[in-house]
């Protein structure tokens, strides 16, 4: 359903973010589809939707999401994957993606799109290249460029910190599939979202990628799908599997601990604090739940 201008009403569930009972909200009905999920440095949580041509963002303590971007001017069936907040630069990087229509299997084009991380004033967008791309997710690296997954063709683009065009990073058939990103303690770390790998790709001094190291997880995963770090672990969403998981990296293994189950497609995952946000694509649900 697409709503304009109008507010969208949340169903809070449970008490604060602090307490041992999880919440959740859920932004607008079962059929919105937050596919990933960001949250400002004031509280505020921004989520994308994967069914409509809008990102939403939840004040800290209010019941009413608002749209904050409105793609509602894009051709047809536009729609948001990624989210992430950047408070060094201000900005809310998000990943756009449009079908092509009358493309079997379908055909996506995808861009990267910066607003302010306030005011939602838009501040940068590029094409990623090729006829068809899947800008998916990002992270901020220790040298403060923005590293960026295109799902559909293996790469890896890096945005240098005040560039305004990203660059090649790595391209890697292994890389096929490659979804959630994040930095581990200044280490790159990337799954993939066809083969339910996890992979560390080593960098070395002069900032060269070099071959994926192959991480064995010691549980099945289902679905790798948004990932991001905090308090030394990697958190993982598994979207075919209905998990949240924390990931324990020691050496080339991955201890996996599944933090919630029985989840309808959670896509995306936020550590803040003591707090673990993630979406819960299939029902339209945001939640939080406590994490130590």
């Amino acid at each position: 359903m697409m709503i304009r201008t109008a507010a969208l009403a949340i169903a809070l569930l449970g008490a604060s973010a602090k307490a041992a009972t999880p919440v959740s909200f859920l932004i607008h009905d079962e059929k919105s589809r937050p596919e990933s999920l960001t949250v400002r440095p004031d509280g505020a949580v921004i989520a994308g939707s994967a069914s409509s041509p809008f990102v939403y963002v939840l004040a800290k303590d209010s019941a009413v999401a608002q749209p904050f971007v409105d793609a509602s001017g894009e051709p047809a069936g536009t729609f948001f994957f990624g989210q992430l907040a950047d408070p060094g630069t201000g900005t809310l990087w998000t990943c756009q993606l449009t079908p092509i229509p009358g493309t079997t299997p379908s055909v996506r084009r995808s861009s990267l799109r910066g607003f302010d991380l306030m005011s939602g004033k838009e501040k940068l967008r590029w094409n990623l290249p090729g006829d068809n791309n899947v800008c998916n997710d990002f992270s901020i690296g220790p040298d403060k460029a923005l590293y960026i997954s295109d799902t559909a063709n293996a790469k890896i683009y890096r945005l240098a910190a005040g560039a305004q065009v990203p660059e090649l990073f790595f391209e890697n058939r292994q890389l096929m599939g490659v979804d959630g990103i994040t930095f581990l303690d200044g280490v790159l770390y990337v799954n993939n979202v066809y083969f339910n790998k996890l992979y560390r790709i080593p960098v070395d001094a002069a900032g060269k990628p070099g071959a994926p190291v192959d991480i064995w997880m010691d549980a099945p995963v289902k679905g790798s799908d948004g990932m991001r770090a905090a308090k030394g672990r990697l958190f993982l969403a598994e979207n075919q599997a209905g998990r949240v998981d924390a990931l324990t990296i020691q050496g080339d293994i991955a201890h996996v601990t599944v933090l919630k189950d029985g989840l309808d497609a959670p896509t995306g995952v936020e550590p803040v604090g003591d707090t673990l946000w993630f979406t819960e694509r299939g029902a339209g649900k945001v939640w939080s739940i406590p994490i130590g």
